[in-house]
């Protein structure tokens, strides 16, 4: 294959795209938003998994690496009710198969992978047009434009690029997350940090729920969920830090202290995201010289599989251009078979999650999951 691969977005799909691309000699751009690789911080903890994100790293050839850069003990896991009685509490032993990574650790080893310039920053697409005969055209914000013989969009949510293939757009699931962080918890934080354990706390009710991740430091990256509507959200003024954190932690009035201290002491200003996701099977007609791959192709509610989906899009779709040197669009049309189906089960456990933390039955729900146990956890 000798036509050049456009990719739009570089997130952990499609870096993971352009480097299977590069294994196989053939080229790639990787246009970029943000304008460096320290633009802005990456995230928390990823569980990167055996079925898919790992599998996505050997293709890669950065399974090595991957390991290199594994939080050790991060895979134990607790739920909680929101009285801080402990239901659940599950050990990393070591033997579990989702190890956490630091995301901002994983996406520099998949841009060292890469030779220089591939990575084009500050680059931001604002639309996209079709040139005709497989071909299409990329406008940036300051201007600029690009022409595509191949043209893969990677570049999340609110994708610039899904407009070419399909009429569909994310909706409000009905949920918002505000995320914040308290730092050198045991010893500034130490019930906090006690309630959390070592990996992952999961505190539940219905329409309700705190959790978070222990991160390399005694970092605590505390998350708290809300079944509102959107206008609730767009009510809170997170401007004023102080306010916006009283009129969360209110929603939490009965909670235990040790609880709703990740949300009353936290050292970063709250953060608000409104979750959306496209609809469950989300598919599309074959359009010549274009697909999607990570959340613009199938964004939906978070259950620990974006990032591991969006690896895995980006090696499947190298491996097929490279196995179809000389037919693209059949490469692209065995790539998008799988992706349907693998997508669409995907989405439709990743609300299935949902109901279980959120559910009517919260927390207990959650323990029947982790448990395998049908009826409710004592």
């Amino acid at each position: 294959m000798t036509t050049p691969v456009t990719i739009i977005g570089a997130g952990l799909g499609g870096l993971t795209l352009a480097r299977v691309l590069h294994l196989h000699g053939i080229p790639a751009t990787v246009y970029e938003a943000e304008s460096s690789p320290t633009a802005r911080t990456q995230g928390g903890l990823l569980d990167i998994h055996e079925q898919d994100g790992q599998l996505a790293l050997k293709t890669a050839g950065l399974y090595e690496e991957f390991l290199g850069i594994v939080h050790k003990g991060a895979q134990a896991s607790r739920v909680l009710d929101k009285d801080g009685k402990v239901l659940l509490d599950e050990p990393d032993d070591g033997t579990g198969g989702r190890p956490e990574v630091p995301r901002g650790e994983l996406r520099r080893i998949l841009l060292d992978s890469l030779p220089a310039g591939t990575v084009r920053w500050g680059r931001k697409a604002a639309s996209v047009r079709a040139l005709g005969g497989g071909r299409h055209e990329v406008t940036f914000a300051d201007g600029a434009t690009v022409p595509a013989g191949l043209l893969v969009g990677a570049d999340g949510a609110w994708s610039r690029v899904r407009p070419l293939l399909s009429e569909a757009r994310p909706e409000y699931v009905g949920t918002c997350l505000i995320e914040t962080c308290l730092y050198d918890s045991d010893t500034r934080h130490p019930a906090a940090a006690r309630a959390v354990g070592d990996g992952s706390l999961f505190a539940l009710a219905p329409g309700r729920g705190i959790s978070a991740h222990r991160e390399p430091d005694g970092v605590l990256h505390a998350y708290v969920t809300l079944r509102k509507p959107r206008e609730w959200m767009d009510s809170l003024d997170f401007g004023d830090t102080a306010g916006v954190t009283a009129r969360i932690a209110a929603e939490f009035h009965d909670w235990a202290p040790e609880l709703t201290s990740l949300i009353t002491d936290g050292e970063t200003p709250p953060v608000p995201r409104a979750i959306h996701a496209l609809p469950v099977g989300h598919r599309w007609d074959r359009v010549p010289g274009v697909t999607l791959l990570g959340d613009a192709a199938h964004l939906m509610h978070p259950s620990g599989e974006g990032a591991n989906l969006a690896m895995y899009d980006g090696a499947e779709l190298g491996s097929a251009l490279a196995a179809h040197p000389y037919d693209t669009e059949a490469a692209l049309a065995s790539y998008e078979e799988a992706l349907f189906t693998r997508s669409g089960a995907a989405a439709a456990m990743a609300s299935r999650v949902q109901d279980l933390l959120l559910g009517d039955d919260a927390p207990y729900s959650l323990v029947d999951f982790f448990t395998g146990h049908g009826q409710r956890a004592e």
